[in-house]
């Protein structure tokens, strides 16, 4: 469906949004060929639409040779015509980019689901960085991919997130600040705070679950998904993930920690970062439909030592 933020935009332009994964020319292209319908009707590449139009893809589609097919480990959580829901573990790329040719998500994927090959990235609608663990959705057909990416567009697709931060959060908040390219170290993102046109809105939602000495366990969701968002935002805030390799300066811990705390702080190699739940609307059957993740080992030993750490300081 076409939403109320595209309203008074051009097919053309919207199509673009919407087929994200597709250049502008293939889609003039299909739009003029009548490949993109607007509530099933051909129309011209200028035309503006107004919200609430539904566009179709109807296209043949050509095998992307591009990626090889890898045997690797990947849990899927539940998988039907249309939707794959997958629970990623960390040190898992996703996608091939650079520096990196094989071993990621799409080539696994590939080879559980050859006919991935016939969809922009093999589905892959959405992304978690390399050692963030949970769960994804990819499509597993066409209508899913353009019905997900709409999802993700429009703000509909749920997902929740915990997290284990440095220092004590007091309570829940909104983090409203764009992100974009740190501006020194260029692969890292930042808050931008004088807005421009090389950054992009993002909002994180948070609440607390449990405060401990030093440290909070946290849930967050995400109304929009930036790169690093979370891990960013909270960084922002002077609360960065324990672990994090990019945006915690050090690990770090206070005064009087237990030994079993310390040594676990120093072999947390990763961000402490899980998302742990997934809604979203069936592309075909528009069912509300949600998972939840258990949190990783990794991350249960982690709050375990720092309840027991907690503990003795009360008892002292």
């Amino acid at each position: 469906m076409v939403s109320e933020d595209q309203s008074g935009k051009r097919l053309d332009q919207i199509s673009a949004e919407v087929f994200s994964d597709y250049s502008r020319s293939r889609i003039q292209q299909w739009i003029k060929q009548a490949f993109i319908t607007v509530d099933g009707r051909s129309r011209k590449p200028k035309d503006k639409l107004y919200g609430g139009e539904k566009l179709t893809l109807n296209v043949e589609l050509e095998e992307d040779d591009r990626w090889e097919p890898q045997e690797i480990s990947i849990p899927v959580v539940y998988h039907d015509e249309h939707i794959i829901v997958i629970n990623k573990p960390a040190g898992l790329v996703v996608h091939p980019g650079a520096g990196v040719r094989d071993g990621t998500l799409l080539n696994g994927l590939l080879h559980l689901f050859p006919e991935l090959a016939m969809l922009p990235r093999a589905g892959i609608v959405h992304r978690l960085d390399k050692d963030t663990t949970g769960l994804m959705v990819v499509a597993h057909s066409l209508l899913a991919h353009t019905h997900l990416v709409q999802q993700l567009q429009n703000r509909t697709l749920g997902r929740e997130y915990e997290a284990v931060v440095m220092g004590e959060l007091t309570g829940g908040g909104v983090i409203d600040k764009p992100i974009g390219r740190h501006p020194i170290h260029r692969t890292k993102m930042a808050v931008i705070d004088s807005p421009n046109g090389h950054c992009k809105e993002a909002i994180t939602h948070y609440r607390l679950l449990k405060r401990f000495a030093g440290y909070t366990h946290i849930a967050c969701q995400l109304e929009t998904g930036r790169t690093h968002q979370i891990r960013v935002h909270l960084s922002h805030k002077n609360h960065p993930l324990v672990g994090d390799p990019v945006y915690l300066s050090r690990q770090r811990w206070i005064s009087g920690s237990s030994v079993d705390l310390k040594a676990l702080l120093i072999s947390f190699s990763r961000q402490a970062l899980h998302a742990k739940k997934l809604t979203l609307v069936h592309p075909e059957t528009l069912e509300i439909m949600a998972w939840e993740s258990n949190l990783p080992d990794d991350m249960q030993r982690l709050l375990t030592a720092l309840y027991e750490d907690h503990q003795l300081r009360i008892a002292e």
